[in-house]
């Protein structure tokens, strides 16, 4: 592999007599894994688990599979796994994943909090956030609300909020060199330094919405200490601050002069590179005093979702209603008035109000578990293939006229309407296989 000028030299200096085992890794092949998600009523039984881990597995998934439709699984590789499982939420913590694009920290922390809590997950870029949703739907949590704002506003809103926030900054991506080659064109030995200065100026908004004795999760997919320690030494010099160590696990090292940190280098971790800090706020920090939202549903609206609720669901979803235009929209309770930020995704999508009737998400046939719902009809693989592409599926019996939950290897497609014995299509245009 070609390196871009002064990146070795760097790393020479300062891995020393590792410096030859750790360039070698880069004529290896990237490792691949994923994480299965145990939101989902089916599981199933996979090879080669990543040690020291719940949900994490070597190997990889096509995005074509039945697992990863009814999002069983999520690809992620093993450093990238290390940051949430590092953060490890406990259910009904309020949390902030800040840079969450395109969703595998998110999808592992909704995994610890198991739908309590508030997860609140942010991608400033609008391209990007997009993508967010889909994993997040997919993954199919029902306590996330995802935001497209910059660090400055979220901080407006969310003051002395969170329990726990994790940043995984955008950074000079050396720790990505192997996966993604082409991030060695924006790197020259000044770009560390730049993302630095950025990092610094996300950082002094993070800060502000952490609660009293919050936590902050700092990492990178870099290994320059410009970057890393540099960071984490300007934060304990000017914020109230801890350290909490990190288990070194799976080949992780101790940070440079921070032995609390984790470095993890593709010579000594099965994974590409990542750095992981984890903070503790020392100092008590006031929050903004909430206010209540109004839901602007209709009394209309109210008994049309009421009706379907006691038609077809098993279980009563706890949250807030919220109304976007004909769209209806379940937030996890106690989150502040958020009316001033871009939301991308607004809680858990329902479905949507049309001419006296109400119409179910495929997002909320994704979120909800089979034996929530009353009526459901399984498909098999071949009846999969077809409804992935948009055809209509014959049943083998009839069944009586509405909505029901389609449910493939035991876990949620979605809703469709079935009419006597044909299953009409509900599965969404945008993520139909050519």
């Amino acid at each position: 592999m070609h390196f871009p000028k002064g990146f070795k030299e760097k790393y020479y200096n300062l891995l020393g007599e590792e410096a030859p085992s750790f360039f070698l890794t880069f004529d290896e092949e990237p490792v691949s894994a994923f994480r299965v998600n145990p939101l989902k009523e089916h599981q199933k039984h996979f090879l080669n688990p990543i040690s020291n881990t719940n949900w994490g597995y070597y190997g990889k998934i096509s995005g074509k599979s039945i697992e990863h439709v009814t999002g069983l699984v999520y690809s992620q590789e093993p450093a990238a796994q290390m940051v949430a499982q590092i953060a490890a939420p406990r259910q009904d913590m309020k949390v902030l994943d800040l840079a969450a694009a395109p969703g595998g920290k998110s999808t592992h922390l909704l995994s610890y909090l198991n739908n309590t809590g508030v997860l609140v997950s942010n991608e400033i870029n609008s391209k990007r956030s997009k993508v967010l949703v889909e994993n997040i739907e997919r993954f199919g949590a029902r306590n996330v609300v995802v935001t497209n704002e910059s660090a400055d506003r979220l901080s407006q809103v969310f003051q002395g909020y969170f329990d726990l926030i994790v940043l995984d900054a955008p950074c000079s991506g050396e720790g990505m060199f192997r996966k993604q080659p082409e991030a060695m064109e924006y790197w020259n030995e000044s770009y560390p330094t730049r993302c630095a200065q950025v990092q610094r100026e996300i950082l002094e908004n993070t800060v502000k919405m952490l609660a009293t004795n919050g936590e902050l999760i700092y990492s990178t997919c870099t290994w320059s200490p410009e970057e890393n320690e540099q960071i984490v030494d300007w934060l304990l010099e000017n914020y109230p601050l801890e350290l909490v160590e990190i288990p070194k696990i799976n080949g992780m090292i101790a940070g440079i002069n921070f032995p609390e940190t984790a470095r993890m280098y593709p010579h000594r971790f099965k994974g590409e590179g990542q750095f992981v800090a984890k903070f503790r706020l020392c100092s008590k920090q006031s929050a903004k005093k909430l206010k209540v939202k109004k839901s602007h549903l209709t009394s209309e609206q109210k008994m049309l979702w009421q009706k379907f609720q006691r038609e077809h669901l098993a279980i009563d979803l706890t949250g807030e209603l919220q109304t976007f235009g004909d769209h209806l929209y379940l937030l996890p309770l106690g989150l502040p008035d958020m009316s001033k930020l871009k939301i991308a995704r607004n809680g858990l999508y329902l479905g949507v109000f049309k001419k006296k009737r109400f119409e179910p998400s495929f997002a909320l046939g994704l979120a909800l578990k089979p034996n929530e719902v009353k009526r459901v009809i399984e498909i098999d693989e071949e009846q999969f293939k077809k409804y992935v592409v948009g055809e209509i599926v014959n049943l083998d019996q009839k069944y009586g006229n509405g909505w029901y939950q389609i449910i493939v290897q035991g876990n949620g497609l979605g809703f469709a309407k079935v009419t006597g014995n044909i299953l009409k299509n509900y599965f969404p245009k945008g993520l139909r296989f050519q």
